[in-house]
């Protein structure tokens, strides 16, 4: 089983600032993260003068702004994003950002990136879908919001960019090298969109539902407050676990009080570790740490009392005890109604030749 693949989710906390970006690159490289992972967009192109903020949004930054001007105070430049990547490389973090719009895929493909994190607002345009499908790059595909049908339809838009039948993406979904093209190329996270997400609605077990309906790997994208849900995930199967993160959650800005500080990343990374550690093998055998406690924790048949030669055996004069050393205690029924083949004191052993002569 691969380790799960840990996303440690910037996102826009870093308020517009090159500086900050790059101090939660450190941060997310020195919590041992697999993934340090940023937005990329056009502002204009995303997002019109006239749409309003969302509400968690309003109540993070207020409601005088829209949600235009408060984006645009997050948008980092090209150059900030070749910067940030050097810096994660030099690191030895992997670098990935969520394009917003098509120029921004291009920029992302032109950094190097090795795949794509769609998020997901964007599971219903297609434009953006087919654009990021073109790259052929793999793709990690957020969920939240959606129903099955709005995931099929979106992967159908991904596998008929792919097969070059943009027009016919239920068929080109439905087709036989559509199905291998989305085991090869895309993880599907499940996602509660709401910042923080109340755990009542987190729901995991449609991460599972993800994984039956369309048979690939899924994955958590996790919004709630603290690190228990991502385990929790982890435990359920999730291959992925994405989690935003700040530098400090009093910080101005609409993430970063559903975000986890510093120190709770690197929780949530050893969290995780020790989740997919213990998850070991479905194999139900005693393991090589349990073999030496054997003799200590089952018990052996002892003489309840003093036992003569030739007496028999009976659930009067045998019992079982600690240590477990001795003739299991499984077969006392064999035991019982057979001589005893020596004199027995109290509380002694006895031993494997008696039961080998019963």
């Amino acid at each position: 089983m691969s380790p799960v693949f840990i996303i440690a989710e910037a996102g826009v906390n870093h308020d517009g600032s090159l500086e900050r970006a790059v101090e939660l690159v450190d941060v997310a490289a020195s919590a041992g993260a697999d993934a340090v992972k940023f937005q990329t967009f056009r502002s204009e192109m995303v997002v019109s003068r006239r749409a309003r903020k969302a509400e968690y949004q309003e109540k993070s930054t207020g409601s005088q702004e829209s949600q235009l001007d408060m984006i645009r105070k997050l948008e980092l430049t090209d150059e900030a994003f070749r910067s940030l990547k050097k810096h994660a490389d030099s690191r030895g973090i992997l670098f990935l950002s969520t394009p917003f719009d098509e120029p921004s895929v291009e920029a992302l493909v032109a950094l190097g990136v090795d795949r794509l994190k769609l998020p997901s607002g964007e599971l219903t345009n297609p434009l953006l879908l087919r654009r990021a499908a073109a790259t052929g790059l793999p793709l990690i595909v957020s969920t939240g919001m959606a129903t099955l049908g709005e995931v099929e339809v979106a992967l159908g838009f991904l596998t008929g960019a792919w097969l070059g039948t943009p027009q016919e993406s239920a068929q080109a979904f439905a087709s036989v090298e559509g199905q291998r093209l989305l085991r090869e190329r895309v993880i599907l996270l499940h996602c509660t969109t709401e910042y923080p997400a109340p755990v009542a609605e987190v729901n995991l077990r449609a991460m599972q539902t993800l994984g039956q309906a369309f048979g690939l790997p899924v994955g958590f994208s996790d919004h709630t407050v603290g690190i228990a849900v991502s385990l929790a995930a982890v435990a359920l199967g999730a291959c992925v676990i994405e989690k935003h993160f700040t530098l400090d959650k009093s910080l101005p800005g609409p993430d970063h009080q559903a975000s986890l500080e510093p120190g709770e990343l690197t929780a949530l990374v050893s969290g995780i570790r020790s989740v997919e550690g213990a998850l070991g093998s479905p194999i139900k055998l005693p393991t090589a740490s349990e073999r030496k406690n054997i003799a200590v924790a089952r018990r052996s048949l002892v003489a309840a009392r003093q036992i003569q030669k030739g007496e028999l055996f009976s659930a009067e004069n045998v019992t079982a005890k600690r240590p477990g050393n001795g003739i299991s205690a499984l077969r006392f029924d064999e035991l019982v109604g057979t001589p005893a083949s020596r004199d027995f004191e109290e509380d002694e052993l006895l031993e494997r030749s008696e039961a080998a002569r019963a």
